[in-house]
C-alpha cells in the first residue's frame, strides 16, 4: 500500500504541475499580450515533449530501473514547474513547460509498471483506478488552488508553490523498491551519487534541447520583427526547434541505458530483443489497434476540457478563477475521485464474469459523458452547472484504470512499460497535443471560445465508440499472451 500511496501522491503532484498553467491562462495573456492560440501551445509545450520521450523513457524503465525514471523525471519537473514563475517573453514560458514535459514522460509508463508489479489479477484496475485518483484530484486541484494563489500573490508564485513539493518527493521516490531487482541504494549514496554524476549527466543530456530550442527561438524572434507573419507560425517555428531537441535527446538517452544494461548481463538482451518487437506487438494486436485510436481521441476531449475550463468560466459567465474553484471545485474533485474509483471497481467486478469488462467501463464513461459535458457548455443557468460538473468529471474518469489495465492484459510483461509508453507516445501526439492549440485557434477565428469547445465532446464520444469496438478481440488477445506466457513459463 505504501507504493500505491506514494505513486498516487506523486501523480497528483504530477497533475497539479500540468494544470497549473490552465489556472492562469488570463493574466499570462494580458501580461505576456498573446492569442489564444498561443496559450493553446504554452498548454501543449509539455504534451508535445511527453509523447515524443514516453516511448524511450519507458523503454528505459524497463532496460535500466524505473525507479531511477521516476526520480529523475519529478526533480526535473518540478524545477521547470517553478522556474515558470520567472519568465518574460512566451518562448521561455514554452521553453519551462516543454522541460516539465520531458520529467512528466517516463513516470506514467514506469509507475504503472511497477503497480502491475504488486497488484496482478483481479485487484489491478482497482490499483491503477486509485493511483488514477491522483490525476483526478491533481487536474482539478493545480486549477483550483493555482487560482486561488494568482489571485492572491500573482499568476508568477502559482508556478514556484507548485514546484517546490515535488523535490521532497523525489527523494522518497528514489527509495521505491521494484520487486525482482536489486534494492535502493542509502538516501545518503542515492545524494553523494547525483551530486557527484548528476550535474554531468544533466548537462550533456539536457544540452540537445538547450541548443534546438534555443535555434527555434532565435529564429522565432527573427521572424517576430516582420509585422505580416502570423503569430501561429512564429509559434511554430520555435514548436519544431524544441520538440527536435527533445527527439535528439531521448535518442541519445536510449543507447545509454541498453549499453549500460548490457553491460550488466544477458537479461538485458532479451528486454532489448522484447523492445524491438513491442511496436510490432501493437499492430498484430486489434484491441490495441482500437484502444491507441480511440485512446487519442479521448484525451483530446479530457485535455481540451481541462485546458480551457477556467478561461471559460472568466469569458463565458464571468467568474475569476479562484470563484471557480470555491463553488465547483468539490463537485468536479467529488465527480473525478468517485468516476475513477467507480470505474476501476466496475471494470474489474465485469472483468470477473466477462474478459470485455474493463473496456466496456473504459468506452462507455465517454459515450454517456459525451451529451453531459455538451450540455454543461451550452447550459446559462448556473444552477445547473454544479450538477453537470459532478456527471462530466464522473462520466470522463471511469477510463483512468480500466483503459491502462486493458493494455497491461494483452501486453506480455517484460514490455508492458515500453507499450505503456507507445500508447502515452500516440493519444497525447495523435490527441491531447492538438486540443489546447485547436480550441485556440478556433476561438480566435470565431471569437466564441464557447462554440470552439463544443468540438471536445463530439470528439470524446465518438472515441468512446472506437474504443468499445475492441470488444469484438480482447478475448482473443488476452488468450493469447496468456498462452505465451505459459509458454515462456514452461521453457525456463
Amino acid at each position: 500500500m505504501y507504493v500505491l500511496g506514494l505513486l498516487t501522491l506523486v501523480n497528483l503532484l504530477n497533475y497539479l504541475d500540468r494544470n497549473v498553467v490552465y489556472a492562469v491562462f488570463e493574466p499570462i495573456k494580458r501580461d505576456l499580450n498573446l492569442t489564444d492560440a498561443q496559450l493553446g501551445w504554452i498548454g501543449s509545450a509539455y504534451i508535445i515533449v511527453l509523447s515524443l520521450a514516453a516511448l524511450p523513457l519507458g523503454v528505459i524503465g524497463d532496460l535500466r530501473s524505473r525507479r531511477i525514471v521516476i526520480t529523475w523525471g519529478v526533480t526535473l519537473w518540478s524545477l521547470a514547474t517553478a522556474a515558470g514563475g520567472f519568465v518574460r517573453q512566451f518562448w521561455q514560458l514554452f521553453t519551462c513547460r516543454a522541460l516539465v514535459g520531458f520529467g512528466e514522460a517516463g513516470y506514467g509508463p514506469a509507475s504503472q509498471a511497477i503497480i502491475a508489479q504488486y497488484y496482478k489479477g483481479k485487484r489491478r484496475a482497482f490499483a491503477i483506478g486509485v493511483y488514477s485518483v491522483g490525476m483526478a484530484l491533481g487536474g482539478v486541484l493545480g486549477i483550483w488552488v493555482g487560482g486561488i494563489i494568482a489571485e492572491h500573490y500573482g499568476w508568477r508564485w502559482a508556478f514556484i508553490w507548485m514546484g517546490v513539493p515535488g523535490l521532497v518527493l523525489a527523494v522518497l521516490a528514489s527509495r521505491l523498491r521494484e520487486p525482482d531487482r536489486r534494492p535502493p541504494p542509502r538516501i545518503r549514496d542515492t545524494l553523494l551519487s547525483w551530486w557527484r554524476h548528476g550535474k554531468h549527466g544533466v548537462t550533456r543530456y539536457v544540452l540537445p534541447f538547450a541548443i534546438c530550442a534555443g535555434a527555434g527561438a532565435l529564429l522565432a524572434g527573427f521572424l517576430a520583427l516582420f509585422e505580416r507573419i502570423p503569430s501561429q507560425v512564429i509559434t511554430a517555428v520555435f514548436s519544431i526547434g524544441a520538440s527536435a531537441g527533445a527527439a535528439w535527446t531521448v535518442w541519445r538517452l536510449v543507447p545509454l541505458a541498453v549499453r549500460q544494461t548490457t553491460q550488466a548481463g544477458a537479461v538485458a538482451a532479451d528486454a532489448l530483443d522484447d523492445f524491438q518487437h513491442a511496436a510490432a506487438l501493437v499492430l498484430r494486436t486489434p484491441t490495441l489497434i482500437w484502444v491507441f485510436l480511440g485512446g487519442a481521441m479521448v484525451t483530446f476531449a479530457v485535455n481540451g476540457l481541462i485546458a480551457w475550463a477556467a478561461a471559460f468560466m472568466q469569458r463565458v459567465h464571468g467568474l475569476s478563477v479562484e470563484s471557480v474553484g470555491s463553488e465547483f471545485g468539490l463537485w468536479a474533485l467529488t465527480g473525478g475521485v468517485g468516476g475513477a474509483l467507480f470505474g476501476g471497481r466496475m471494470a474489474d467486478r465485469l472483468q470477473q464474469r466477462w474478459h470485455g469488462g474493463r473496456l466496456l467501463a473504459s468506452g462507455a464513461g465517454f459515450v454517456l459523458g459525451g451529451p453531459v459535458c455538451a450540455a454543461l457548455l451550452l447550459v446559462e443557468d448556473l444552477r445547473w452547472f454544479a450538477p453537470l460538473v459532478l456527471a462530466t468529471y464522473f462520466f470522463y474518469a471511469w477510463y483512468n484504470g480500466p483503459l491502462a489495465a486493458v493494455i497491461l492484459d494483452v501486453v506480455p510483461p517484460a514490455v508492458q512499460a515500453s507499450v505503456l509508453g507507445a500508447f502515452v507516445l500516440f493519444s497525447h501526439l495523435a490527441g491531447d497535443a492538438l486540443a489546447p492549440p485547436l480550441i485556440g485557434y478556433l476561438s480566435d477565428r470565431t471569437g466564441s471560445l464557447q462554440g470552439a469547445m463544443l468540438l471536445l465532446p463530439a470528439v470524446g464520444l465518438l472515441g468512446g465508440v472506437i474504443i468499445l469496438i475492441g470488444l469484438t478481440s480482447v478475448e482473443r488477445d488476452m488468450r493469447r499472451v496468456s498462452r505465451l506466457d505459459l509458454h515462456v513459463s514452461g521453457g525456463r
